[in-house]
């Protein structure tokens, strides 16, 4: 069965998360993902632990895997004349580059998107970075958590700001997931390459132009659009939120964690309906009125201890029998293998070559009935591993391949490589 995808060539030159993450969803649907790295550590997360023994050095760690099944890579030095020509040999035949580095990086290296353009001016550009490619923070470095801050988002993240220094809950809480680089980034790159690739290819209506263009992702615009709605309350009233201060963020007693005998549970009760299921359902009918009272309220220490009167089991029989969109909150070895992940097909297996056990992995989160992705079309690729298959396939003779090896402008794969020590964080932008 074809992909969707099939046919598209992408050159990744990012690192780490963002675009990783992007060009991830792109290969799992079908595309030719390249990575181009660097002729040293390539991309940083390859060595991340923890690691699946057995597998290369260079792709066996669980970070790295994660973000790049069914892709390729290639190692070229673009500080070398010899590895810019092989570059630009490579953008001829694509349809997108991927990048990620800071503005202008590529352009002093003489390869950037003006560049690229003279060789293929159906190329599709793709820029993520921190503050976008203009603006008085351009040149500014950052990493997801100064995104959220600038923007507004991690400021409404928490507990309100009265309860500052009253415990473990006061001040601005940090997401356990990476919103500005996987939300604000990798997936409106995405979203931009497609949209770019559709106006240049057209459809049966609509003729294409032929041309590709810039795409210019800011993990900062792009995280600041998940207020979208937060925002229109403001521009309309002109009243500023606070922390603790949103309806969806703390400050109705209807929507919100409870505390419950042995755990957590959530309570999304938003509608009045569920709100009153849930009163009914707990003999509490003189509660029903008391649906938006805020936390702090009398009605809230009640709610609070008729939660802790049962354990999470016992409240997930309660959800059953009554409709008040009520449920666990687990720790994530718990989701993992929850009834309902494993029912949605999002955590699949892979062969790593090499590897002791198979790699485990979160799934395609995108369904399509009739072209649905594919996890496991390619293992993650040892660092320069396709480096002389893709120079043969640019057009380039094994006797050119092999002086641009010798010459250090291009590398293939090592034969192992020991860890540089980085910690295992995959947010970490060049």
């Amino acid at each position: 069965m074809s992909l969707p995808l099939q046919g598209i060539r992408v050159l990744d030159l990012s690192r780490l998360l963002p675009g990783g993450f992007c060009s991830l969803l792109l290969a799992d649907f079908g595309a030719d993902v390249l990575k181009v790295e660097d002729t040293g550590m390539g991309d940083y997360i390859r060595w991340s632990p923890p690691y699946y023994e057995g597998a290369h050095d260079s792709a066996k760690s669980a970070l790295f895997l994660s973000l790049n099944r069914n892709k390729r890579s290639i190692r070229l030095d673009l500080k070398s004349d010899g590895g810019r020509e092989a570059l630009l040999a490579l953008v001829r035949d694509a349809d997108v580059v991927l990048e990620s580095f800071r503005p202008g990086v590529l352009e002093r290296l003489g390869v950037g998107y003006e560049r690229m353009r003279e060789e293929n001016p159906a190329i599709v550009y793709c820029a993520i970075s921190g503050y976008g490619q203009d603006g008085p923070k351009r040149d500014a470095s950052g990493h997801d958590m100064n995104y959220l801050g600038l923007i507004g988002l991690l400021g409404l993240t928490g507990a309100p700001p009265s309860q500052r220094g009253g415990g473990a809950g006061a001040g601005p809480i940090q997401s356990a997931g990476q919103i500005a680089d996987l939300g604000g980034g990798a997936l409106m790159a995405a979203f931009g390459i497609l949209a770019a690739l559709r106006e240049r290819d057209g459809s049966a209506t609509h003729p294409g132009s032929g041309e590709g263009q810039l795409v210019d992702v800011s993990m900062s615009d792009g995280a600041l659009s998940w207020l979208a709605m937060v925002a229109a309350a403001y521009f309309a009233d002109g009243a500023v939120p606070r922390r603790g201060d949103l309806p969806l963020a703390g400050a109705l007693i209807c929507y919100r964690p409870y505390e419950c005998a042995d755990g957590w549970v959530s309570l999304g009760a938003l509608e009045p309906k569920f709100w009153q299921a849930w009163c009914r359902g707990v003999g509490r009918e003189d509660l029903v009125a008391k649906q938006f009272e805020h936390p702090g309220s009398d009605a809230h220490a009640q709610v609070q201890e008729i939660f802790k009167g049962r354990t999470r089991v016992e409240w997930e029989a309660f959800a059953r029998e009554h409709d008040c969109c009520l449920e666990p909150v687990l720790e994530l070895d718990e989701a993992l293998d929850s009834e309902l992940v494993r029912a949605r097909e999002m955590v699949v297996e892979l062969e790593q070559p090499g590897a002791e056990r198979p790699v485990r992995q979160l799934g395609v989160p995108i369904k399509l009935t009739r072209t649905p992705g594919e996890h496991a079309r390619l293992p993650g690729p040892a660092l320069g591993e396709h480096t002389e298959e893709a120079l043969l396939a640019a057009g380039y003779s094994p006797a050119q391949v092999a002086e641009l090896l010798a010459s250090g402008a291009a590398a293939g794969a090592t034969a192992s490589a020991a860890s540089t020590g980085f910690p295992p964080a995959a947010t970490f932008r060049a």
